[in-house]
């Protein structure tokens, strides 16, 4: 065991430029930090930067320290599997190929034959039915919604269909069973989607309407078993921070902790600093994605980014020996693309531990899963059968 504890940071749609195959997405052109750093050129993230962030895709704003202070490995990430959602990448970071992406209807709303069934199996009318901001589908409709009984259904860029249920007139175990109902429907091919969120919220009129912690997410199982899975039933710890539960629908976490913001989930990463396990500690920061890029907003991402770097700091200073931390993203969300949606990029491998003795980069990788296949090599488990990605745990010098 080369490390004890493996921290693996997402910076959820912290995409470094389009992949070779961004065409078939749509998504020639896109480049989530590089647009970024253009609109947004005094930027301050020196701790990305030390950790090779722009020896992977250089960005003339931004004054990189000199080699001497750079620290850790670095190499940029390609994409294996089909789509471009969260739970794709996620699943192949762990191990998993997507070839049958899940489904999207951010442009077009859910067919007409899935809300059919949805409000005769549930016994709601269904309003909404489109892609759509959280908070502002409720000042939209959630007087309507209180007022005749209705069920706001929405989705937005991700792999998601989401209900709204007023806590007081709608009721928390309504919502729950019409989430059920609407994860039973999601299950055919052509409707699958990778999660039924329930959204309960109180208030009501327009302005005053929040949604609640009661938030509850139905996900698909990871189709197999993965590199979680395998460190799991080898007896070591598995901690995920924030979405990282949801995504894997509980599989192969030993501990779950939940987070209200990024700040707030890379605060909980620093913390685990002081807990005393052996095995893997994962993280998704989820409002680069939600709050910035789907809203198209590169200061606020900008800003976001600068928040992180200083955590990310604080987590560098407290770093033991046998400790080893990868930041890294699952898709790109470049929020001065065209449209709301997720687009097709690679993504930075920033690898550090104090341990090693060299810094530098590290070829570009064909797959997520290196990291997962690295994790895995690292504890001295195999990758559960059926997996993809090789160890590039040597190179970790």
């Amino acid at each position: 065991m080369k490390y004890r504890r493996i921290f693996t940071i997402v910076i959820d749609s912290f995409g470094i430029g389009a992949m070779d195959n961004a065409a078939d997405y749509g998504d020639v052109g896109c480049d989530t930090f590089g647009h970024i750093a253009d609109k947004v050129p005094e930027i301050k993230i020196p701790n990305l930067i030390r950790m090779g962030l722009t020896q992977l895709h250089p960005a003339p704003v931004l004054t990189s320290p000199q080699p001497s202070d750079r620290i850790g490995k670095y190499a940029r990430l390609n994409e294996k599997s089909n789509g471009k959602d969260t739970m794709t990448g996620h699943w192949e970071m762990m191990g998993l190929e997507i070839k049958t992406p899940f489904q999207t209807f951010t442009d077009t709303g859910f067919p007409k034959e899935l809300i059919e069934a949805l409000e005769k199996e549930t016994g709601h009318r269904v309003i909404g039915n489109k892609a759509a901001s959280g908070t502002e589908i409720l000042d939209e409709l959630a007087e309507e919604e209180i007022k005749t009984g209705a069920m706001i259904v929405y989705t937005s860029s991700d792999s998601v269909l989401q209900i709204c249920g007023n806590e007081e007139t709608f009721g928390l175990d309504e919502l729950y069973r019409c989430c059920k109902i609407a994860r039973e429907l999601t299950m055919k091919p052509e409707w699958k989607v990778g999660r039924v969120i329930a959204r309960p919220y109180v208030g009501k009129k327009k302005g005053e309407f929040k949604r609640t912690a009661n938030r509850h997410d139905y996900a698909l199982k990871p189709y197999g078993k993965t590199a979680m899975d395998a460190l799991k039933e080898a007896g070591f710890d598995v901690i995920s921070i924030g979405k990282i539960r949801d995504i894997f629908d509980g599989e192969g976490i030993t501990q779950a902790i939940r987070s209200k913001s990024s700040v707030q989930g890379m605060e909980q990463t620093i913390e685990c600093l002081d807990q005393d396990f052996t095995g893997l500690c994962f993280t998704n920061l989820v409002d680069f994605d939600a709050l910035w890029g789907h809203r198209r907003n590169p200061q606020g991402y900008a800003e976001e980014l600068e928040k992180f770097d200083v955590l990310l700091g604080q987590f560098l200073e407290k770093m033991k020996e046998e400790d080893l931390v990868i930041v890294t993203a699952d898709h790109g969300n470049d929020p001065t693309f065209k449209g709301t949606d997720h687009t097709k990029e690679r993504v930075p491998f920033l690898a550090y531990s104090p341990s090693m003795k060299t810094s530098g980069r590290i070829d570009d990788q064909n797959c997520f899963a290196v990291i997962g296949a690295t994790i895995a090599d690292n504890f001295g488990v195999a990758m559960p059968e059926g997996t993809i990605g090789t160890s590039i745990l040597k190179q970790l010098d």
